[in-house]
Protein backbone atom coordinates (compact mmCIF):
# COMPACT_ATOMS: atom_id res chain seq x y z
CA UNK A 1 0.00 0.00 0.00
CA UNK A 2 1.03 3.30 -0.64
CA UNK A 3 1.88 6.19 2.31
CA UNK A 4 0.10 9.34 2.39
CA UNK A 5 3.58 10.74 1.06
CA UNK A 6 3.47 9.12 -2.22
CA UNK A 7 -0.35 9.34 -2.81
CA UNK A 8 0.67 12.88 -2.79
CA UNK A 9 3.75 12.77 -4.67
CA UNK A 10 1.06 10.43 -6.81
CA UNK A 11 -1.05 13.00 -7.33
CA UNK A 12 0.88 15.85 -8.24
CA UNK A 13 2.97 13.83 -11.15
CA UNK A 14 0.02 12.51 -12.43
CA UNK A 15 -1.85 16.13 -12.75
CA UNK A 16 1.48 17.35 -13.76
CA UNK A 17 1.62 14.49 -16.57
CA UNK A 18 -2.17 15.06 -17.80
CA UNK A 19 -1.31 19.50 -17.76
CA UNK A 20 1.91 18.92 -19.82
CA UNK A 21 2.83 17.28 -23.21
CA UNK A 22 6.21 15.79 -21.99
CA UNK A 23 6.64 14.83 -17.97
CA UNK A 24 10.01 15.45 -16.05
CA UNK A 25 9.11 13.39 -13.29
CA UNK A 26 8.68 9.60 -13.04
CA UNK A 27 5.31 8.27 -11.84
CA UNK A 28 5.17 6.80 -8.93
CA UNK A 29 3.09 3.44 -8.58
CA UNK A 30 2.53 0.64 -6.58
CA UNK A 31 5.13 -1.34 -8.43
CA UNK A 32 7.73 1.51 -8.02
CA UNK A 33 8.80 4.46 -10.20
CA UNK A 34 7.63 4.84 -13.82
CA UNK A 35 9.74 6.44 -16.30
CA UNK A 36 7.03 7.42 -19.43
CA UNK A 37 9.08 7.69 -22.89
CA UNK A 38 9.73 10.90 -23.79
CA UNK A 39 9.76 12.11 -20.20
CA UNK A 40 12.35 14.92 -19.40
CA UNK A 41 14.13 13.67 -16.59
CA UNK A 42 17.16 15.30 -15.49
CA UNK A 43 20.55 13.88 -14.93
CA UNK A 44 19.69 15.13 -10.73
CA UNK A 45 17.70 13.15 -8.82
CA UNK A 46 14.16 14.42 -9.32
CA UNK A 47 11.81 15.43 -6.31
CA UNK A 48 9.95 11.98 -6.83
CA UNK A 49 13.05 10.09 -6.50
CA UNK A 50 14.20 11.80 -3.63
CA UNK A 51 10.60 11.09 -1.86
CA UNK A 52 10.94 7.51 -3.34
CA UNK A 53 14.56 7.00 -1.78
CA UNK A 54 13.71 8.19 1.66
CA UNK A 55 11.62 5.37 2.24
CA UNK A 56 14.09 2.64 -0.27
CA UNK A 57 17.24 3.55 0.08
CA UNK A 58 19.70 2.86 -2.06
CA UNK A 59 22.14 -0.36 -1.20
CA UNK A 60 24.91 -1.68 -2.48
CA UNK A 61 24.03 -5.12 -4.91
CA UNK A 62 27.43 -5.40 -6.12
CA UNK A 63 30.01 -6.67 -4.98
CA UNK A 64 29.52 -10.79 -5.58
CA UNK A 65 32.34 -10.88 -7.97
CA UNK A 66 35.85 -10.87 -6.68
CA UNK A 67 37.73 -8.43 -8.56
CA UNK A 68 40.04 -9.51 -11.32
CA UNK A 69 42.81 -12.00 -10.03
CA UNK A 70 45.58 -10.95 -12.04
CA UNK A 71 45.96 -7.23 -11.48
CA UNK A 72 48.94 -7.08 -12.84
CA UNK A 73 47.03 -7.74 -16.22
CA UNK A 74 44.51 -4.84 -15.67
CA UNK A 75 44.38 -2.07 -17.60
CA UNK A 76 41.34 0.75 -17.64
CA UNK A 77 41.40 2.76 -21.09
CA UNK A 78 40.56 6.52 -21.42
CA UNK A 79 38.17 7.92 -23.59
CA UNK A 80 41.42 9.68 -25.64
CA UNK A 81 42.58 6.08 -26.90
CA UNK A 82 41.17 4.17 -30.11
CA UNK A 83 37.72 3.19 -29.58
CA UNK A 84 35.29 0.65 -31.51
CA UNK A 85 32.18 2.80 -30.78
CA UNK A 86 30.21 5.16 -28.44
CA UNK A 87 26.55 3.84 -26.96
CA UNK A 88 23.83 5.76 -26.95
CA UNK A 89 19.77 4.80 -25.14
CA UNK A 90 17.70 6.95 -27.12
CA UNK A 91 14.93 8.52 -25.14
CA UNK A 92 14.24 11.61 -26.70
CA UNK A 93 12.99 14.71 -24.89
CA UNK A 94 11.85 18.40 -25.91
CA UNK A 95 14.82 19.47 -28.39
CA UNK A 96 17.30 16.51 -27.77
CA UNK A 97 16.51 14.36 -30.83
CA UNK A 98 18.96 17.03 -33.08
CA UNK A 99 21.58 16.57 -30.44
CA UNK A 100 21.26 12.85 -30.52
CA UNK A 101 21.45 12.69 -34.27
CA UNK A 102 24.52 15.32 -34.88
CA UNK A 103 26.62 12.85 -32.22
CA UNK A 104 25.95 9.85 -34.10
CA UNK A 105 25.87 11.39 -37.38
CA UNK A 106 29.53 12.50 -36.33
CA UNK A 107 30.50 9.67 -34.59
CA UNK A 108 29.90 7.12 -37.17
CA UNK A 109 31.62 9.28 -40.25
CA UNK A 110 34.16 11.83 -38.91
CA UNK A 111 35.09 9.76 -36.03
CA UNK A 112 35.27 6.68 -37.51
CA UNK A 113 33.24 4.38 -34.72
CA UNK A 114 29.93 2.77 -34.36
CA UNK A 115 27.19 4.01 -32.58
CA UNK A 116 25.52 1.24 -30.65
CA UNK A 117 21.84 2.95 -29.54
CA UNK A 118 19.42 1.36 -27.24
CA UNK A 119 15.84 1.80 -28.09
CA UNK A 120 12.79 0.60 -26.15
CA UNK A 121 10.92 -0.98 -29.30
CA UNK A 122 11.52 -2.06 -32.61
CA UNK A 123 9.47 1.03 -33.33
CA UNK A 124 11.47 2.90 -32.16
CA UNK A 125 13.99 1.56 -34.30
CA UNK A 126 12.83 2.29 -36.79
CA UNK A 127 11.80 5.42 -36.06
CA UNK A 128 15.22 6.29 -35.32
CA UNK A 129 16.65 4.81 -38.23
CA UNK A 130 15.11 7.01 -40.43
CA UNK A 131 15.87 9.99 -38.31
CA UNK A 132 19.32 9.37 -38.70
CA UNK A 133 19.25 8.57 -42.16
CA UNK A 134 18.08 11.78 -42.82
CA UNK A 135 20.97 13.22 -40.52
CA UNK A 136 23.59 12.04 -42.83
CA UNK A 137 24.81 8.99 -40.42
CA UNK A 138 26.65 6.29 -41.85
CA UNK A 139 23.97 3.48 -41.15
CA UNK A 140 26.62 0.43 -41.69
CA UNK A 141 27.78 1.61 -38.48
CA UNK A 142 25.10 2.03 -36.68
CA UNK A 143 23.86 -1.20 -34.24
CA UNK A 144 20.71 -0.88 -32.78
CA UNK A 145 19.71 -2.94 -29.77
CA UNK A 146 15.93 -3.45 -28.55
CA UNK A 147 15.83 -2.70 -24.74
CA UNK A 148 14.25 -1.35 -22.03
CA UNK A 149 15.80 2.06 -20.22
CA UNK A 150 14.28 4.67 -18.42
CA UNK A 151 16.66 7.55 -18.72
CA UNK A 152 19.14 9.04 -21.59
CA UNK A 153 22.23 9.50 -19.13
CA UNK A 154 24.10 6.35 -20.00
CA UNK A 155 27.14 7.81 -18.67
CA UNK A 156 26.21 7.00 -15.21
CA UNK A 157 25.00 3.47 -15.65
CA UNK A 158 26.68 2.06 -18.84
CA UNK A 159 29.28 -0.46 -18.80
CA UNK A 160 32.68 0.89 -17.68
CA UNK A 161 35.49 -1.10 -19.55
CA UNK A 162 38.93 -2.42 -18.19
CA UNK A 163 41.24 -4.46 -20.75
CA UNK A 164 42.31 -8.02 -19.04
CA UNK A 165 45.31 -9.33 -21.30
CA UNK A 166 44.10 -8.24 -24.80
CA UNK A 167 40.59 -8.64 -23.67
CA UNK A 168 37.89 -6.26 -22.77
CA UNK A 169 35.76 -6.75 -19.82
CA UNK A 170 33.12 -4.74 -17.59
CA UNK A 171 33.37 -3.55 -14.34
CA UNK A 172 30.08 -2.43 -13.16
CA UNK A 173 28.45 -0.34 -10.24
CA UNK A 174 25.07 0.34 -8.70
CA UNK A 175 23.93 3.33 -10.15
CA UNK A 176 23.25 6.24 -7.41
CA UNK A 177 19.65 6.83 -8.91
CA UNK A 178 16.96 4.37 -8.48
CA UNK A 179 16.56 3.87 -12.15
CA UNK A 180 15.75 -0.08 -12.17
CA UNK A 181 16.34 -0.82 -15.72
CA UNK A 182 19.20 1.59 -16.27
CA UNK A 183 21.13 -0.40 -13.73
CA UNK A 184 20.76 -3.34 -15.82
CA UNK A 185 22.36 -1.97 -18.62
CA UNK A 186 25.62 -3.27 -18.05
CA UNK A 187 24.45 -6.98 -17.64
CA UNK A 188 22.43 -6.41 -20.84
CA UNK A 189 25.70 -5.63 -22.36
CA UNK A 190 27.62 -8.44 -20.66
CA UNK A 191 25.22 -10.56 -22.28
CA UNK A 192 25.08 -9.03 -25.67
CA UNK A 193 28.99 -9.23 -26.07
CA UNK A 194 30.31 -11.59 -23.44
CA UNK A 195 32.67 -9.66 -22.33
CA UNK A 196 33.36 -10.49 -18.30
CA UNK A 197 31.60 -8.76 -15.93
CA UNK A 198 32.60 -7.67 -12.49
CA UNK A 199 30.29 -6.13 -9.81
CA UNK A 200 32.07 -2.93 -7.50
CA UNK A 201 30.71 -2.79 -4.29
CA UNK A 202 29.92 0.94 -4.68
CA UNK A 203 27.32 3.08 -5.18
CA UNK A 204 28.29 5.48 -7.99
CA UNK A 205 27.24 7.51 -11.27
CA UNK A 206 29.83 7.37 -14.25
CA UNK A 207 30.35 10.50 -14.80
CA UNK A 208 31.77 11.11 -11.31
CA UNK A 209 35.58 10.00 -13.10
CA UNK A 210 37.82 10.67 -15.34
CA UNK A 211 41.38 9.02 -15.68
CA UNK A 212 44.80 8.38 -17.72
CA UNK A 213 45.70 5.51 -19.34
CA UNK A 214 48.90 5.75 -17.46
CA UNK A 215 46.82 5.08 -14.01
CA UNK A 216 45.71 8.35 -12.56
CA UNK A 217 41.93 8.92 -12.01
CA UNK A 218 40.01 11.61 -10.43
CA UNK A 219 36.71 11.76 -8.48
CA UNK A 220 34.82 14.32 -6.46
CA UNK A 221 34.08 13.52 -2.92
CA UNK A 222 30.23 12.70 -3.66
CA UNK A 223 31.32 9.01 -3.74
CA UNK A 224 32.13 9.09 -0.09
CA UNK A 225 28.79 10.73 0.32
CA UNK A 226 27.02 8.03 -1.67
CA UNK A 227 28.73 5.30 0.27
CA UNK A 228 28.67 6.56 3.98
CA UNK A 229 29.68 3.29 5.06
CA UNK A 230 33.12 3.27 3.56
CA UNK A 231 36.32 4.92 4.24
CA UNK A 232 37.89 7.35 1.59
CA UNK A 233 40.60 4.59 1.27
CA UNK A 234 38.03 1.92 1.35
CA UNK A 235 36.54 3.35 -1.93
CA UNK A 236 39.91 4.28 -3.54
CA UNK A 237 41.25 0.28 -2.55
CA UNK A 238 37.74 -0.37 -4.66
CA UNK A 239 39.04 0.95 -8.02
CA UNK A 240 42.70 -0.07 -7.34
CA UNK A 241 41.33 -3.93 -6.79
CA UNK A 242 39.34 -3.58 -9.49
CA UNK A 243 40.22 -1.28 -12.65
CA UNK A 244 44.02 -0.74 -11.66
CA UNK A 245 43.72 2.56 -11.08
CA UNK A 246 44.89 5.63 -8.61
CA UNK A 247 42.19 7.91 -7.70
CA UNK A 248 42.60 11.36 -6.23
CA UNK A 249 39.33 12.94 -4.83
CA UNK A 250 38.53 16.48 -4.89
CA UNK A 251 35.37 18.73 -2.89
CA UNK A 252 32.43 18.38 -5.68
CA UNK A 253 30.55 21.93 -6.60
CA UNK A 254 27.81 23.20 -4.37
CA UNK A 255 24.52 21.82 -5.19
CA UNK A 256 23.41 25.03 -6.17
CA UNK A 257 25.85 25.23 -8.86
CA UNK A 258 25.57 21.58 -10.04
CA UNK A 259 23.52 19.16 -8.74
CA UNK A 260 25.14 16.28 -9.90
CA UNK A 261 28.53 17.38 -8.11
CA UNK A 262 30.28 15.03 -11.32
CA UNK A 263 33.75 15.67 -12.43
CA UNK A 264 33.07 15.38 -15.90
CA UNK A 265 30.93 18.55 -15.59
CA UNK A 266 34.16 20.76 -14.94
CA UNK A 267 37.38 18.50 -16.52
CA UNK A 268 38.45 16.33 -19.14
CA UNK A 269 41.50 14.49 -19.32
CA UNK A 270 42.55 14.44 -23.14
CA UNK A 271 45.75 12.73 -23.37
CA UNK A 272 48.63 11.00 -21.24
CA UNK A 273 49.59 14.13 -19.45
CA UNK A 274 46.97 16.76 -20.48
CA UNK A 275 43.76 18.08 -19.22
CA UNK A 276 41.40 20.74 -19.75
CA UNK A 277 39.57 22.15 -16.61
CA UNK A 278 36.86 25.14 -16.13
CA UNK A 279 37.91 28.50 -15.39
CA UNK A 280 34.60 31.22 -13.92
CA UNK A 281 35.78 34.10 -15.55
CA UNK A 282 32.02 36.08 -13.68
CA UNK A 283 32.53 34.01 -10.37
CA UNK A 284 35.74 34.40 -10.05
CA UNK A 285 36.91 32.72 -5.90
CA UNK A 286 34.17 31.32 -5.62
CA UNK A 287 33.78 27.39 -3.89
CA UNK A 288 33.81 26.17 -7.84
CA UNK A 289 36.72 28.58 -8.93
CA UNK A 290 38.50 27.43 -5.79
CA UNK A 291 38.09 23.88 -6.75
CA UNK A 292 38.77 24.11 -10.36
CA UNK A 293 42.04 26.30 -9.62
CA UNK A 294 44.01 23.72 -6.97
CA UNK A 295 42.98 21.02 -8.98
CA UNK A 296 44.69 23.14 -12.10
CA UNK A 297 47.62 23.53 -10.17
CA UNK A 298 47.97 20.62 -8.21
CA UNK A 299 48.00 18.61 -11.72
CA UNK A 300 50.25 21.45 -13.12
CA UNK A 301 52.82 20.53 -10.14
CA UNK A 302 52.46 16.86 -11.16
CA UNK A 303 54.24 17.92 -14.91
CA UNK A 304 50.34 17.85 -16.49
CA UNK A 305 49.76 20.36 -19.54
CA UNK A 306 46.48 22.26 -18.34
CA UNK A 307 44.07 23.94 -20.49
CA UNK A 308 41.40 25.94 -18.86
CA UNK A 309 38.14 26.83 -20.39
CA UNK A 310 35.42 29.27 -19.03
CA UNK A 311 32.43 28.02 -17.28
CA UNK A 312 28.95 29.82 -16.02
CA UNK A 313 26.13 29.24 -13.71
CA UNK A 314 23.23 31.14 -15.07
CA UNK A 315 19.57 31.00 -13.38
CA UNK A 316 21.00 27.56 -11.76
CA UNK A 317 21.92 26.24 -14.99
CA UNK A 318 25.18 24.79 -15.14
CA UNK A 319 27.13 26.08 -18.62
CA UNK A 320 30.28 23.73 -19.01
CA UNK A 321 32.88 23.64 -22.26
CA UNK A 322 34.61 20.23 -20.56
CA UNK A 323 31.07 17.85 -21.21
CA UNK A 324 32.72 16.81 -24.13
CA UNK A 325 32.79 13.31 -26.18
CA UNK A 326 36.24 12.48 -27.51
CA UNK A 327 36.15 9.42 -30.28
CA UNK A 328 39.38 8.59 -31.90
CA UNK A 329 39.85 11.67 -33.81
CA UNK A 330 37.30 13.39 -33.48
CA UNK A 331 35.80 15.91 -30.19
CA UNK A 332 32.16 17.02 -29.58
CA UNK A 333 32.01 20.40 -28.17
CA UNK A 334 29.21 21.67 -26.76
CA UNK A 335 27.95 25.17 -27.94
CA UNK A 336 24.88 27.34 -26.27
CA UNK A 337 23.03 30.61 -27.49
CA UNK A 338 22.63 31.79 -23.63
CA UNK A 339 23.16 35.43 -24.14
CA UNK A 340 25.63 34.94 -20.88
CA UNK A 341 27.59 31.97 -22.17
CA UNK A 342 27.64 32.46 -26.34
CA UNK A 343 29.91 34.95 -26.46
CA UNK A 344 32.55 31.75 -25.15
CA UNK A 345 31.77 29.54 -27.69
CA UNK A 346 34.51 30.41 -29.88
CA UNK A 347 37.18 30.92 -27.40
CA UNK A 348 35.69 27.39 -26.17
CA UNK A 349 36.57 26.00 -29.70
CA UNK A 350 39.90 27.68 -30.07
CA UNK A 351 40.96 26.21 -26.50
CA UNK A 352 40.41 22.62 -27.90
CA UNK A 353 41.96 23.35 -30.95
CA UNK A 354 45.24 24.74 -29.45
CA UNK A 355 44.94 21.91 -26.79
CA UNK A 356 44.09 18.81 -29.71
CA UNK A 357 45.99 20.01 -33.14
CA UNK A 358 45.40 16.64 -34.23
CA UNK A 359 41.92 16.14 -33.48
CA UNK A 360 38.53 17.52 -35.65
CA UNK A 361 36.64 19.68 -33.36
CA UNK A 362 33.13 19.91 -33.72
CA UNK A 363 30.61 22.00 -32.08
CA UNK A 364 27.09 20.61 -31.30
CA UNK A 365 24.29 23.17 -29.93
CA UNK A 366 23.30 21.95 -26.79
CA UNK A 367 21.16 24.40 -25.61
CA UNK A 368 17.96 22.41 -25.23
CA UNK A 369 20.23 19.74 -22.76
CA UNK A 370 22.22 21.80 -20.67
CA UNK A 371 19.18 22.65 -18.00
CA UNK A 372 18.65 19.07 -17.59
CA UNK A 373 22.12 18.81 -15.35
CA UNK A 374 24.38 17.13 -18.20
CA UNK A 375 26.03 17.42 -21.96
CA UNK A 376 26.62 15.35 -24.66
CA UNK A 377 29.48 13.35 -21.73
CA UNK A 378 26.60 12.34 -19.65
CA UNK A 379 24.52 10.77 -22.65
CA UNK A 380 27.13 8.53 -23.98
CA UNK A 381 29.19 5.60 -23.23
CA UNK A 382 32.54 4.62 -24.32
CA UNK A 383 33.42 1.14 -26.11
CA UNK A 384 37.07 0.73 -26.59
CA UNK A 385 38.67 -0.82 -29.68
CA UNK A 386 39.24 -4.44 -29.76
CA UNK A 387 42.64 -5.44 -29.66
CA UNK A 388 43.00 -8.19 -31.88
CA UNK A 389 45.10 -8.46 -34.94
CA UNK A 390 44.27 -6.05 -37.51
CA UNK A 391 41.07 -5.53 -35.23
CA UNK A 392 39.53 -8.13 -36.21
CA UNK A 393 40.78 -11.77 -35.05
CA UNK A 394 40.31 -13.15 -31.72
CA UNK A 395 41.90 -12.46 -28.46
CA UNK A 396 41.60 -14.59 -25.17
CA UNK A 397 42.59 -14.27 -21.37
CA UNK A 398 43.41 -17.51 -19.34
CA UNK A 399 41.88 -16.91 -16.07
CA UNK A 400 43.00 -19.84 -14.28
CA UNK A 401 45.91 -21.92 -14.54
CA UNK A 402 48.12 -19.13 -14.84
CA UNK A 403 51.35 -20.80 -13.18
CA UNK A 404 53.25 -21.58 -11.16
CA UNK A 405 51.28 -24.09 -9.83
CA UNK A 406 51.31 -27.89 -8.61
CA UNK A 407 48.94 -29.98 -10.12
CA UNK A 408 47.62 -33.68 -8.88
CA UNK A 409 47.45 -36.40 -11.36
CA UNK A 410 43.97 -37.63 -11.38
CA UNK A 411 41.93 -33.80 -9.99
CA UNK A 412 39.58 -32.30 -11.75
CA UNK A 413 40.08 -28.63 -12.39
CA UNK A 414 38.47 -25.61 -14.11
CA UNK A 415 39.69 -24.10 -16.92
CA UNK A 416 38.59 -20.74 -17.29
CA UNK A 417 39.23 -17.98 -20.05
CA UNK A 418 37.21 -15.20 -21.20
CA UNK A 419 37.34 -13.96 -25.33
CA UNK A 420 37.05 -11.41 -27.48
CA UNK A 421 36.61 -10.22 -31.12
CA UNK A 422 35.14 -7.41 -33.16
CA UNK A 423 31.77 -9.51 -33.98
CA UNK A 424 32.02 -12.63 -31.53
CA UNK A 425 34.13 -15.54 -31.10
CA UNK A 426 32.35 -18.97 -32.61
CA UNK A 427 34.70 -21.45 -30.45
CA UNK A 428 38.10 -22.57 -28.32
CA UNK A 429 40.66 -25.06 -28.29
CA UNK A 430 42.33 -25.74 -24.93
CA UNK A 431 46.06 -27.22 -25.34
CA UNK A 432 48.82 -28.56 -23.09
CA UNK A 433 52.29 -28.04 -23.07
CA UNK A 434 54.75 -29.67 -21.35
CA UNK A 435 57.88 -27.81 -21.98
CA UNK A 436 57.43 -24.55 -21.15
CA UNK A 437 55.27 -23.51 -24.34
CA UNK A 438 58.09 -23.96 -26.99
CA UNK A 439 55.58 -27.19 -28.30
CA UNK A 440 51.46 -27.71 -27.63
CA UNK A 441 51.46 -31.48 -28.20
CA UNK A 442 48.12 -32.42 -26.18
CA UNK A 443 45.06 -31.02 -27.36
CA UNK A 444 42.92 -30.94 -24.33
CA UNK A 445 39.66 -30.10 -25.83
CA UNK A 446 38.84 -29.01 -29.48
CA UNK A 447 36.37 -26.13 -30.80
CA UNK A 448 34.74 -26.48 -27.57
CA UNK A 449 31.66 -23.96 -26.59
CA UNK A 450 33.12 -20.29 -25.87
CA UNK A 451 31.27 -20.34 -22.27
CA UNK A 452 34.54 -19.47 -20.48
CA UNK A 453 34.58 -22.73 -18.92
CA UNK A 454 36.23 -26.60 -19.33
CA UNK A 455 36.70 -29.29 -16.89
CA UNK A 456 39.91 -30.72 -16.99
CA UNK A 457 40.98 -34.27 -15.27
CA UNK A 458 44.65 -33.39 -14.77
CA UNK A 459 46.18 -36.47 -16.73
CA UNK A 460 49.41 -38.61 -15.09
CA UNK A 461 52.09 -37.03 -16.97
CA UNK A 462 55.29 -35.79 -14.77
CA UNK A 463 56.53 -32.67 -15.76
CA UNK A 464 57.84 -29.38 -13.98
CA UNK A 465 57.47 -27.27 -17.37
CA UNK A 466 53.21 -27.53 -17.98
CA UNK A 467 51.64 -24.31 -19.79
CA UNK A 468 47.93 -24.16 -20.53
CA UNK A 469 46.69 -22.37 -23.97
CA UNK A 470 43.11 -21.31 -24.82
CA UNK A 471 42.69 -20.25 -28.80
CA UNK A 472 39.94 -18.47 -29.61
CA UNK A 473 38.43 -18.74 -33.23
CA UNK A 474 35.57 -16.65 -34.64
CA UNK A 475 33.68 -17.58 -38.00
CA UNK A 476 35.75 -17.04 -40.20
CA UNK A 477 38.59 -18.75 -38.87
CA UNK A 478 40.72 -16.01 -37.38
CA UNK A 479 42.22 -17.05 -33.97
CA UNK A 480 43.95 -15.65 -31.04
CA UNK A 481 45.44 -17.11 -27.74
CA UNK A 482 46.53 -16.55 -24.30
CA UNK A 483 48.70 -18.72 -22.64
CA UNK A 484 50.20 -19.26 -18.53
CA UNK A 485 53.01 -17.04 -17.48
CA UNK A 486 54.81 -19.50 -15.61
CA UNK A 487 54.92 -23.20 -15.25
CA UNK A 488 52.65 -25.53 -14.10
CA UNK A 489 54.01 -28.72 -12.03
CA UNK A 490 52.32 -31.91 -12.60
CA UNK A 491 53.44 -34.16 -9.90
CA UNK A 492 53.26 -37.93 -11.60
CA UNK A 493 56.11 -40.13 -10.59
CA UNK A 494 58.74 -40.14 -12.88
CA UNK A 495 60.30 -43.67 -13.48
CA UNK A 496 62.29 -45.40 -11.08
CA UNK A 497 65.59 -43.62 -11.94
CA UNK A 498 66.84 -41.40 -14.43
CA UNK A 499 68.91 -43.20 -17.29
CA UNK A 500 66.47 -45.92 -18.17
CA UNK A 501 65.70 -44.55 -21.62
CA UNK A 502 63.72 -47.94 -22.90
CA UNK A 503 62.52 -49.11 -19.58
CA UNK A 504 63.97 -52.00 -19.04
CA UNK A 505 65.20 -51.75 -15.35
CA UNK A 506 68.81 -51.63 -16.46
CA UNK A 507 71.06 -49.09 -17.89
CA UNK A 508 73.19 -50.22 -20.23
CA UNK A 509 73.80 -50.17 -24.25
CA UNK A 510 70.62 -50.83 -25.03
CA UNK A 511 69.78 -47.44 -23.26
CA UNK A 512 71.98 -45.62 -25.65
CA UNK A 513 70.49 -47.79 -28.74
CA UNK A 514 66.48 -46.20 -27.60
CA UNK A 515 68.38 -42.55 -27.13
CA UNK A 516 69.62 -42.28 -30.75
CA UNK A 517 66.48 -44.10 -32.10
CA UNK A 518 64.26 -41.51 -30.80
CA UNK A 519 66.66 -38.82 -30.65
CA UNK A 520 65.02 -35.44 -32.08
CA UNK A 521 61.56 -36.73 -30.71
CA UNK A 522 59.33 -34.40 -28.31
CA UNK A 523 56.40 -34.71 -26.44
CA UNK A 524 55.66 -36.45 -22.94
CA UNK A 525 58.42 -36.87 -20.24
CA UNK A 526 60.05 -40.21 -19.90
CA UNK A 527 58.93 -41.61 -23.49
CA UNK A 528 60.72 -43.97 -25.00
CA UNK A 529 63.91 -42.77 -25.41
CA UNK A 530 63.45 -39.57 -22.65
CA UNK A 531 66.49 -40.70 -20.13
CA UNK A 532 66.14 -37.42 -18.20
CA UNK A 533 62.57 -36.41 -18.53
CA UNK A 534 62.88 -33.40 -20.13
CA UNK A 535 60.16 -33.82 -22.69
CA UNK A 536 62.36 -34.25 -25.55
CA UNK A 537 65.46 -36.81 -26.90
CA UNK A 538 68.66 -34.87 -27.37
CA UNK A 539 72.39 -35.22 -26.51
CA UNK A 540 71.57 -34.54 -22.79
CA UNK A 541 69.61 -38.16 -22.45
CA UNK A 542 72.91 -39.87 -23.73
CA UNK A 543 74.66 -37.86 -20.96
CA UNK A 544 72.33 -39.20 -18.28
CA UNK A 545 72.49 -42.93 -19.45
CA UNK A 546 75.99 -42.25 -19.70
CA UNK A 547 76.00 -40.63 -15.71
CA UNK A 548 74.03 -43.48 -14.60
CA UNK A 549 75.41 -46.70 -16.35
CA UNK A 550 75.51 -50.04 -14.87
CA UNK A 551 72.53 -48.82 -12.79
CA UNK A 552 69.99 -51.44 -11.50
CA UNK A 553 66.61 -49.95 -11.78
CA UNK A 554 64.56 -53.06 -11.38
CA UNK A 555 63.52 -52.60 -8.17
Amino acid sequence: MLTHRFLTVLIIVASASASAEIPSEPILTEDGLVFPEGAAIPRSMTKTEQLWIADHPLAVSRGTTPPPAFLSDVRCPAEYEPMQGIIFAWEPFGSVTPILSAMVREITTTGAAEAYIMVDTASEQASVTTTLTSAGANMSRVKFFVVTTDTIWIRDYGPRYIYEGNVRSIVDHTYNRPRPNDDLQPFFWNNQKKHSLYEIPLIHGGGNYHLSRLGPSWSTRLIANENPGLSEATIIGHWQNYQNVNTTLTNPFPTSVDWTQHIDMWMQIIDDMKVIISDWPNNSGSVQDVICDSTAIAMAGAGWTVTRVPAFSVSGVHYTFTNVVMCNDLVLLPSYTNATVSPSNAAALAAFQAALPGKTIVQVPCQAIVSSAGVMHCIVMHVPAHLGAGGTSPTAYLRTLRGPETLTPGNSLEIRWSSDDDVSVSNVDILLSLDGGATWPTTIASATTDDGLFTWNVPSTYTTQGRIRVVARDASGDTGFDSSDDDLFINAPPPPCVGDADGGGAINFADITSVLASYGATGTPFMEGDADGSGSVDFADITAVLANWGSDCSG
